[in-house]
């Protein structure tokens, strides 16, 4: 079976796109009416929400599940390509987050001078934040999509950034301490790193093909179904509940062709209803066979 939801990742994506310019020229115009470093840093930190919203748009028109001529397999990895390009996009706000404040604290610049009406500003915008992340989390794990989920997370992390920078503005406008605009782009940082790692670690599992699903999950269901002898050499890749393919060799209790092919069926199905969607390659081996390996051997071995 295969399931595509790209409409509404496209339309999520939309949604996203233009309030993530919306907070993007709130914090630009504030962070440059103030002279804030840190809220700066924070508003690049917004320009790669939109660049990835862009990416992700881009992403998921080209990772349709359905399979053509050069794609047997459909064209799902593009989704975890875009998730990959944003993993590099909180790279690049991490390094010039850093640069920036180095280059301050070496040659030093003009003080920060923030207003009441700036800060609210400012809690609009974090209003804004929240209200995406949980949006496109929800969703993305509803419709299973690695592209939502990953600029969810790019959002959350947007999230504690800013409070942190209204945090440190809020000192500064209140008790004049001008070293907190400097000293909160470290964590913003770090913040901005630890995101893109998560990004990372979560998507490319999918790009290496690593195992979906336990084989012994796999053959437990196969064997309940009758007329199943054992099945071996089990292996599956791809992303549970998004789109997994699951290969086999069957042993099974048939004596013509048309009794194994419904077997295989049964098989097909029963998996269907448990890792759905799944696209199921089944080899049969006759009766005699025999195989105590469910799995393929490990490198160490």
């Amino acid at each position: 079976m295969i399931y595509d939801n790209r409409a509404e990742v496209r339309k999520v994506l939309i949604i996203t796109l233009v309030l993530n310019l919306f907070v993007m020229g709130l914090k630009a115009f504030v962070g440059y009416s103030t002279g804030s470093l840190s809220l700066l840093a924070d508003a690049l930190h917004s320009v790669t929400d939109s660049a990835n919203n862009i990416l992700g748009l881009i992403a998921s028109r080209l990772s349709s599940p359905h399979p053509d001529r050069e794609h047997p397999y459909g064209h799902n990895k593009f989704e975890a390509v875009g998730a990959l390009g944003i993993s590099a996009f909180l790279g690049i706000a991490c390094f010039e987050i850093l640069q920036g404040a180095v280059e301050k604290i070496i040659k030093g610049g003009e003080p920060v001078k923030i207003s009441a009406p700036e800060l609210w500003l400012l809690l609009i915008v974090l209003g804004v934040n929240i209200f995406v992340t949980f949006y496109e989390r929800a969703v993305g794990r509803r419709v299973g999509s690695p592209i939502l989920i990953a600029d969810a997370t790019h959002t959350m992390s947007d999230v504690w950034v800013t409070i942190g920078v209204i945090g440190g503005l809020i000192g500064i406008w209140w008790l004049d301490f001008q070293w907190l605009d400097v000293a909160l782009a470290f964590p913003v940082a770090l913040l901005v790193f630890w995101s893109g790692w998560s990004v990372l670690k979560e998507n490319l599992p999918w790009l290496v093909d690593q195992m979906a699903i336990a084989p012994e999950a796999i053959h437990a269901i196969a064997v309940s179904v009758p007329g199943v002898i054992n099945c071996h050499d089990i292996a599956s890749r791809g992303l549970l509940g998004r789109q997994v393919f699951i290969e086999m060799h069957l042993i099974v209790d048939a004596p013509d062709v048309e009794t194994a092919h419904h077997i295989t069926e049964k098989v097909e199905s029963r998996l269907e209803e448990r890792f759905n969607p799944v696209r199921v390659l089944i080899h049969v081996e006759p009766p005699a066979y025999k195989s105590e390996q469910i799995t393929f051997e490990s490198e160490a071995n």
